[in-house]
């Protein structure tokens, strides 16, 4: 395991608590926000990091398959050209401590730690309009005050732990994988897994591979395509691009031998967005091209599992219109005889007991280890975690009763100088071209802002109302809001399903961004200090 950079004693006083910029997080985009603001715009910059190293979601999610399901050349920075021709790969995928290596060389690199605090969870932020500045509070009552306040809190970061009763009497240990310690082994194990998501099939898959027994207890079955993952020689690592060309051919503007030779290829090939994205173009806007992939993948489950009744089981009966998995072998782990599966929408979970889980049929499933892959209250659930309060003491859950909204997946109206990170209505997309996109943007605004003597950038009502609108427009073109998936709040017990994500693609969504510069910034208003009136 890689050991975490701690803080060093900064250059400026260690004391200070006034800043131009506050950063909240210190996963990616805290740590290109730093760069971008404080390297290349000279401001006063402090990042307040509630987990004692670097790396955000890569710090804390160490849980045993951990790795990224995005190929590994895109799932790193772009903003350096010599960073990029110098910090190779050598696997299709990065397993968690490759990425969290890359993000500790990325911080020795440009020198970041040094603005870095640890250990410093930030519980809330309230805008202070006869400075026209933010106070942040830390949990352990600290104060600080910046002029723009920058979160970068993580679009998969607050942790969702379901309500089962009985959890509390639990005799073995009971992990989420959001925070999995660094003790804990499953090797020999019997273990017990809940939820079947891009965590869950990762994490069973690896725990498989050494627990004495792994019960998977399944909510909904998946669509994984194979990753494709293993290594890479450095001839492909010096000539791939950086992306991959989506298709612009129909489905249906093919024979179905045709079809099933391009999904083939594409399942050869591996990775789960670009089976989506790259076999066809209408896979997710057009429900006959849809049903035709779909049908593909459930015919390969049907192949690989060989217990009827588990393969059954494994078998998704919904649109393929979930965020796309891709893993070495998910299937085909459900063949070992160490393997079993439990889909709880037909024998739910009654309560945990002391030495299992008991579900409706009787049965008390007997585990050392019961393992959360529940996934996160993902894109508002952090901020709404904080006692966030815009003008007039305003709430962020106030703002947000009725659904979680923003200009731009950027800024929200009411809450001056402050800028999100992958915030609500954010693109759909890999996330880390997603996060220099949305980073530098944000660092142009606050520039531009700077310059005017720190004024102060707010998004108007109008233009929130607008943007929700169209990103409404564009999921309701797709066929994603058919099936209850965690990109629409479905994971969530109470919370209501809303449209959370800007699906129209990143070429589109930076054509927007730079409409948006090209008119003045239409939709925000930039006013001068202390004159700013209520959006």
């Amino acid at each position: 395991m890689t050991t975490p950079i701690r803080a060093a004693a900064p250059t400026a006083d260690p004391t200070d608590t006034d800043f131009d910029a506050v950063v909240v997080g210190a996963g990616f985009a805290g740590l290109y926000s730093l760069h971008k603001l404080r390297n290349e715009q000279g401001l006063r910059v402090r990042v307040l990091e509630k987990g004692s190293g670097v790396g955000g979601t890569w710090f804390f999610n160490r849980y045993p398959g951990a790795k990224s399901d995005t190929e590994s050349f895109v799932y790193r920075y772009s903003f350096d050209d010599d960073l990029l021709r110098e910090y190779d790969w050598t696997t299709r995928y990065l397993e968690q401590e490759d990425i969290l290596a890359y993000i500790h060389h990325v911080v020795e690199r440009y020198d970041l730690m040094k603005d870095i605090r640890l250990d410093t969870e930030v519980t809330g932020a309230a805008w202070d309009e006869s400075r026209d500045r933010w106070t942040v509070r830390t949990a352990a009552g600290e104060e600080f005050t910046c002029t723009y306040l920058v979160n970068g809190l993580g679009l998969l970061a607050k942790t969702n732990m379901p309500d089962i009763p009985g959890m509390d009497h639990f005799e073995g240990r009971l992990v989420h994988t959001n925070a999995w310690p660094e003790d804990l082994d499953v090797a020999g194990k019997r273990v017990g897994v809940i939820g079947t998501g891009s965590t869950g099939t990762q994490f069973i898959i690896a725990a498989a591979k050494t627990a004495e027994n792994l019960t998977v207890f399944q909510r909904s079955p998946q669509y994984c395509v194979p990753s494709g993952n293993g290594p890479v020689d450095p001839a492909e690592v010096a000539s791939v691009a950086f992306g991959f060309e989506e298709s612009a051919i129909e489905a249906g503007s093919v024979t179905e031998e045709q079809r099933r030779q391009v999904f083939q290829q594409a399942w050869d090939r591996g990775n789960g967005f670009h089976f989506m994205f790259g076999t066809f173009s209408d896979i997710a806007t057009n429900p006959e091209a849809n049903e035709a992939a779909a049908t593909f993948i459930r015919s390969k489950i049907a192949e690989i599992v060989e217990d009827p009744e588990t393969a059954r089981a494994l078998t998704p009966t919904e649109p393929y219109a979930k965020r796309p998995l891709c893993n070495e072998g998910y299937y085909e782990t459900f063949n070992r005889d160490n393997v079993s599966l439990v889909p709880v929408k037909e024998n739910p979970i009654v309560r945990i007991t002391p030495r299992g889980v008991r579900t409706a049929d009787g049965v008390e499933h007997e585990v050392d280890i019961l393992v959360f892959a529940t996934g996160f209250d993902a894109v508002d659930g952090n901020y709404r975690a904080m006692d966030l309060r815009g003008r007039g003491g305003l709430h962020i859950n106030e703002h947000w009763a009725d659904a979680p909204t923003s200009y731009l997946g950027i800024t929200t109206a009411n809450f001056p100088n402050m800028f999100m990170i992958l915030g609500p209505n954010g693109p759909f997309t890999n996330l880390l071209p997603s996060i220099e996109t949305q980073v530098e943007y944000v660092a142009e605004l606050i520039e531009s802002a700077v310059a005017r003597g720190r004024a102060v950038v707010e998004a108007t009502s109008e233009a929130e109302t607008g943007w929700t609108a169209t990103c409404e427009e564009i999921a309701h073109m797709t066929l994603f809001p058919k099936t209850a998936s965690w990109i629409f709040g479905a994971n969530i017990p109470g919370k209501k399903r809303t449209v959370m994500f800007f699906l129209g693609g990143l070429g589109m969504y930076r054509q927007i961004l730079a409409d948006v510069r090209e008119n003045g910034y239409r939709g925000l208003r930039i006013t001068e200090p202390a004159r700013a009136a209520v959006a």
